[in-house]
């Protein structure tokens, strides 16, 4: 399943010319881009879906939507760590056929 996230803007610095930002995500932080939002400044809120920041959003509907997701496990899932996601969904996790490697955990 992919969320829109709420998330608080702790960065922002121009990337080859595209504008990005380090959000906070109730403690997972990720990288996003700022080209919908482009006047979207440190500490302020936004909604995230895959990596785009698409809307403000006030820093209490934030605060509880985070809230919410947490409680319902819905940030583990959408954060959580996908090798041992797939690992214990399936099995661990094989190379396809002519991939060399090792799954480092």
């Amino acid at each position: 399943m992919c969320l829109a996230v709420p998330g608080r803007v702790l960065d922002v610095e121009d990337r080859d010319g595209t504008r990005m930002a380090t959000v906070d995500f109730g403690g997972v932080v990720k990288e996003v881009c700022l080209e919908y939002l482009p006047d979207l400044e440190v500490g302020e809120y936004a909604i995230v879906h895959v990596g785009f920041a698409l809307q403000r959003l006030d820093e209490e509907s934030a605060r509880r939507t985070l809230e919410l997701f947490e409680t319902l496990g819905m940030l583990q899932e959408e954060f959580g760590d996908p090798w041992e996601a797939a690992g214990t969904a399936e099995g661990e996790w094989q190379a396809p056929d002519g991939v060399a490697g090792e799954v480092h955990r």
